[in-house]
């Protein structure tokens, strides 16, 4: 028997990484998780904090503080650190900012020796995902962005409340940048096993305007919370708990993450929210959806404001 335990390091203890902290203690997904972050004194606190909920635990899990040298036995880095979105201010406002940033962390993380996966929560995060796949010098299939993991959540739930039909039955995805040009890809989403489309024929209190408005209800969710409350995180960080069991447990399950693409969709050198097979190795595979002509014209829209944004950044780097 293999004394081998999983550990989780998470770098950065703001609002979503101390929220994806707590979930995961209470989701019991890990056996070891270490805190990383500039402010020591709140990590620690945090750590203090978690550890006194261990007894409530579904599973016992070793918390503490740490240090980069930590990630030299992890199985999966997660980094939520970095500037946060202000009011008024778009995902790639944050580009250059949070690239600086990146440069020293995921510097540190490979030099530690670490050998695993990273999954990339800090916005924008199509393009710091792949400013980390860069940086790290990792292969492709190791390097995930939470993606439109939260904005495809978003989508089944209203859609289900629209429809009401338990979410867990609803099938569709959001796709594209994490941000403005995200589409909704309506030729392949189900409620029950029924399009929508076939929904919308079959009974006329449902119709085309009312899942317009839902659509830019789902696009729109940051931009509407942050006005409310400041931030964004309960949300993302129970998306990225589902992204952490999915890579630990090796379940090979489709998730919209940000995943590097390689031709599919038509498109190449480009991390972008797409339905993608996740398991222990990291990406197995990028599912590739077939899009009808707009959706296809949004999603080439999506990667060229990605690539337009980055280019100067990365130029500089």
């Amino acid at each position: 028997m293999s004394d081998r335990v999983n550990r989780v390091v998470l770098v950065g203890t703001g609002a979503v990484g101390s929220s994806y902290a707590f979930a995961l203690l209470n989701q019991g997904v890990t056996e070891e998780l270490v805190l990383v972050d500039l402010n020591k004194e709140k990590s620690e606190g945090d750590a203090m904090d978690l550890n006194h909920g261990i007894p409530f635990a579904p599973s016992p899990t070793k918390i503490w503080f740490g240090d980069y040298s930590d990630c030299k036995d992890a199985d999966l880095v997660v980094i939520c650190a970095g500037a946060n979105q202000k009011p008024g201010e778009t995902r790639l406002d944050l580009v250059e900012k949070n690239t600086r940033i990146f440069k020293g962390i995921v510097d540190e993380i490979v030099a530690s020796g670490f050998e695993g996966i990273f999954l990339v929560a800090t916005n924008p995060v199509d393009i710091l995902t792949y400013v980390v796949w860069k940086f790290s010098g990792f292969p492709k299939e190791r390097v995930i962005g939470s993606g439109t993991i939260l904005d495809t959540a978003r989508f089944r739930f209203l859609l289900g409340e629209y429809f009401d039909i338990d979410t867990r039955n609803v099938h569709a995805y959001i796709i594209g940048e994490h941000g403005d040009t995200e589409l909704p890809v309506w030729s392949r989403a189900d409620v029950a096993g029924i399009t929508v489309a076939e929904w919308l024929e079959q009974n006329e209190q449902y119709k085309q305007e009312d899942l317009d408005q839902l659509f830019l209800n789902v696009r729109d969710a940051a931009y509407q919370i942050i006005e409310r409350k400041g931030a964004t995180y309960y949300g993302i960080a129970m998306g990225l708990v589902r992204l952490t069991k999915a890579i630990l447990q090796n379940e090979n399950a489709v998730l919209t993450v940000s995943a590097y693409l390689n031709g599919e969709y038509g498109h190449e050198d480009v991390y972008i929210g797409v339905p993608a097979v996740v398991n222990r190795k990291g990406i197995r595979e990028v599912v590739e959806l077939k899009l009808d002509d707009e959706e296809k014209a949004k999603f080439n829209h999506s990667v060229n404001v990605l690539k337009s944004t980055m280019e100067p950044v990365l130029e500089k780097d």
